[in-house]
């Protein structure tokens, strides 16, 4: 068991190297640059963050490209990066940035979508799985991202949340130059971007913690630890009606190993307790890694 284990962590340890943050922010970078290229800019959307300035200035004022616009926006926020992230997270920000910027530039408007509302959807979906398959590197896309990584580091603030509300500052402004249709149309692309940022930050992480409270605790603990291939905890607990004292075994376990340990348990106590809840960002050996940007 203990080598499987092993085997698992060298493997988690490798999703912080410099191939696997450079694979994630060059298809999030993808991704969110064909969000507003094929979908966006074609609907006159404003999308939210610094990409969403950029489109303001764009539609409004012109001169350079939109991907142009991006990077020179950036600049200023990045000397955030360097000074309150760390210079890693900075550099791996700096190569996002260039990466989207040349995707909205250079990527083909291969998408004829009539429908507003479908467009809408697809925008939100395509800006938010890069945005947050970006987030799950060392780096992010530039813009907001950062900002968004600073306030989630230091203050704890869902990064989901904080774009959501720098967007609504992007959209105020963008009332007094666009249409107001598009705008509300913008709006609720946002949302849809932001529950799809957080839903890709969180659904890989997500664990669930049992509780199991049966009589035969060390059969359970020896099929968990030998099957299951999962550490485990003995909690001491004392029924409240019977007063008698009890070994509470406390494991935490993915989606897919939930249902054998339900099989295990219940092979040998039908009668037995177990108590599911929802982990979102367990830490430790078998888990996640500690994110140090």
């Amino acid at each position: 068991m203990s080598k499987q284990m092993d085997v698992r962590s060298r493997l988690r340890g490798r999703g912080f190297s410099i191939p696997y943050n450079l694979m994630l922010i060059t298809l999030g970078s993808a991704l969110i640059g064909f969000g507003i290229k094929a979908v966006a800019i074609p609907h006159g959307f404003l999308t939210g963050g610094m990409s969403g300035v950029a489109l303001l200035v764009y539609y409004v004022v012109g001169g350079l490209e939109p991907g142009q616009w991006f990077w020179l926006l950036n600049l200023p926020i990045f000397t955030l990066a360097w000074w309150l992230v760390s210079r890693r997270f900075f550099l791996y920000s700096i190569y996002g940035m260039a990466a989207v910027g040349l995707f909205v530039d250079f990527m083909p408007q291969c998408l004829d979508i009539q429908d507003t509302w479908l467009a809408v959807f697809t925008c939100g979906v395509f800006i938010g799985l890069g945005a947050g398959m970006a987030l799950r590197s060392l780096g992010s896309t530039g813009g907001t991202d950062i900002l968004a990584v600073i306030a989630n580091k230091r203050y704890n603030i869902n990064i989901g949340k904080f774009r959501f509300l720098v967007d609504l500052a992007v959209f105020a402004a963008g009332f007094g130059f666009l249409d107001l249709e598009l705008m509300l149309y913008s709006l609720a692309m946002t949302f849809v971007t932001g529950a799809v940022v957080d839903y890709s930050l969180n659904v890989f992480s997500e664990r669930k913690m049992a509780l199991v409270i049966a009589q035969n605790t060390e059969a359970v603990m020896r099929d968990v630890l030998d099957k299951l291939h999962r550490g485990a905890t003995y909690l001491e607990g004392r029924g409240g009606f019977s007063g008698k004292r009890k070994q509470v075994i406390m494991v935490m376990v993915n989606n897919i190993q939930l249902k054998r340990l339900e099989e295990i348990v219940y092979s040998h106590d039908p009668d037995a307790f177990l108590i599911i809840g929802s982990g979102y960002n367990v830490l430790g050996k078998g888990f996640s890694s500690r994110k140090v940007y």
